[in-house]
């Protein structure tokens, strides 16, 4: 009698995951070839719009070929999202809480482990090529990432006050590549790490193919271990979130991942795709290049190397099938209600919300019925491991937030800032306002601040005005308004909405830089300096604010300051 076809599925995956158990053991014998690492992230890539996993139609053929000969993570989940939060935890193997980064920017926190930091004192040559101005350490959200690297290719214009040309925010993905291309012809003789991010796969896929023939071409390719991920997901509509970065669904949360090994030496190259079907998680990145590398992998390090969990067959239901934590913070830092987390274990995936909410994703992919109320015991383990986990950073919320000092809170307090609010909450913290009941209101401020990024202030200005009018305490819609009427050379108005910015999120550095340039603009020296002062010293490679703040000093007499400051810009163009 034939086999029935769960059964035949069973064997395969015993023969696959035995295949893979072969070739990871022949790459253990052969890591002392001495890898180049080529990692490529995409940004807002689903991994349910990938050939390779399963979707229908010719969407991602290169990226298809490149898992022929891969190990693909087909259960991969990213812990934030957020890209710049999701890279740091790339970049660091360490969660979120720990990495000094959040929604709204932050810098890494200088104890943080950091893989670039890492393979550069073992001799790669490190580079990074960015698509977007989030990632930019100079001018966007990623203060502190170009730690590390000898070249980070990002150098894009953010909007200023009073400055009329358009801000440039992205590059496309033929333009990231083609420069880490001109990279590799000169700086390929010795072991490198290359970091490239990219737009979302379709727009990039072409693009990869590209980075691919190249590494071919130049004979780098049987040598370099290729890994492809995305930061995060895109909603789309899903759960009523028309992008990310507030909900922690399937459809931002559930990532592509394939990792292609290196040949050298013994290494088998796998004739097929080699699937893993247990859990794998973005924290797990940074591990698992320094394995390939033949580095230690730091015991501080909170991640594990995927080539162990490959190796231990990745099954369903296997030891080897952890559990993936994942965290939102951005409903909190940007609107002031309940940070979401979520904890996806077996079959389930319990997300921690003032409305709890549990799913069999199994029989339930699209996450539609909420088993919160009908299956109490599985939603009282599943919250009773996701404390367990948090006890773990207990101490740590603060980094994410990296709190105002008591010399910048009494700055603050000289302004008639008072009561200002506390921005770093527990993480298991649930109480006030649901997401799920803003989503539109969410939905409205997102929108508004992209276009008020591109050039577009006035129909940003009527909805966040209309949004501010039914509720006021919303730093990411008080922020995005004063941002977008600063472009417009309105700067006392701005500074108003600004004002209320910082009094909601006191450690936002950006909101410190907005008002500090919006009153210089005013004439209200004074008042600038206490700001830029805050702005400057948290960002400290952003030269706009040395510039703004060597001005304001000017105009007060402070010469020597002024001097120091417009130093400190020209260090940083």
């Amino acid at each position: 009698m034939s086999p029935t076809a769960s059964t035949r599925e069973i064997v395969i995956r015993k023969i696959l995951a035995a295949m893979s158990v072969i070739m990871l053991g022949c790459y253990s014998a052969a890591a002392a070839a001495k890898p180049n690492l080529v990692l490529i992230t995409l940004d807002s890539a689903r991994a349910d719009r990938m050939g390779f996993l399963g979707a229908k139609g010719i969407l991602t053929p290169n990226l298809d070929r490149l898992a022929k000969e891969s190990i693909v993570f087909e259960h991969a989940y990213s812990q934030s999202p957020s890209s710049v939060v999701s890279h740091a935890t790339i970049l660091s193997g360490s969660y979120p809480q720990s990495t000094g980064i959040s929604s709204i920017g932050g810098a890494l926190s200088p104890a943080l482990l950091y893989l670039p930091d890492l393979l550069k004192a073992q001799g790669f040559r490190t580079a990074a090529f960015v698509s977007s101005i989030d990632l930019d350490p100079q001018n966007g959200l990623a203060q502190g990432f170009d730690r590390g690297f000898q070249t980070y290719d990002a150098g894009f214009k953010p909007a200023l006050p009073g400055d009329l040309r358009p801000p440039i925010t992205e590059r496309p993905a033929d333009l990231v590549v083609a420069r880490a291309i001109t990279w590799l012809d000169h700086n390929a003789q010795s072991q490198f790490f290359l970091w490239i991010h990219l737009p979302g796969a379709r727009a990039s896929d072409a693009d990869i193919g590209k980075l691919i023939a190249a590494l071919q071409q130049r004979k780098l390719y049987a040598n370099t271990a290729t890994i492809v991920l995305a930061g995060h997901g895109e909603s789309l509509g899903a759960h009523g979130e028309e992008t990310h970065g507030i909900f922690l669904y399937d459809e931002t949360i559930h990532v592509p991942l394939l990792l292609r090994l290196p040949e050298g030496g013994s290494t088998a190259k796998p004739a097929a795709t080699i699937r893993v079907a247990a859990k794998a998680r973005l924290v797990d990145i940074a591990p698992t290049l320094l394995e390939i590398a033949a580095i230690p992998v730091p015991s501080q390090m909170q991640g594990q190397s995927l080539l162990r969990i490959a190796k231990a067959g990745g099954g369903n239901g296997s030891v080897s099938d952890q559990p993936v934590y994942s965290r939102s913070d951005l409903p909190q830092r940007g609107f002031g209600w309940s940070p979401l987390e979520s904890w996806r274990a077996g079959k389930y995936v319990y997300i921690r919300a003032p409305k709890p909410e549990l799913y069999d994703v199994t029989a339930d992919p699209a996450a539609a019925h909420n088993l919160a109320q009908t299956s109490k015991a599985t939603l009282d383990t599943m919250a009773a491991q996701l404390d367990n986990f948090d006890r773990h950073f207990s101490g740590e919320a603060g980094k994410v937030s990296a709190e105002l000092s008591s010399s910048e809170m009494q700055k603050l307090a000289s302004l008639g800032y008072i009561g200002l609010q506390k921005s770093s909450a527990a993480a298991s913290t649930v109480t006030g306002t649901d997401p799920k009941d803003k989503i539109a209101t969410a939905n409205k401020v997102i929108a508004a601040a992209l276009a008020s990024e591109r050039s577009k202030s006035d129909p940003a200005i009527v909805t966040l005005q209309q949004v501010l009018s039914a509720d006021p305490y919303l730093y990411l819609a008080q922020y995005a308004l004063g941002v977008a009427l600063a472009r417009k050379a309105q700067y006392t108005e701005a500074a108003k909405h600004l004002h209320q910015a910082v009094e909601l999120q006191p450690d936002s550095a950006w909101a410190h830089f907005e008002i500090g340039a919006c009153l210089v603009k005013t004439g209200d020296f004074k008042t600038a300096v206490v700001h830029l002062e805050i702005a400057a010293g948290r960002l400290p490679a952003f030269a706009p604010a040395h510039h703004s703040l060597a001005e304001a000093y000017e105009h007060l007499g402070r010469t020597e300051d002024a001097k120091r400051e417009r130093a400190r810009a020209t260090n940083n163009p």
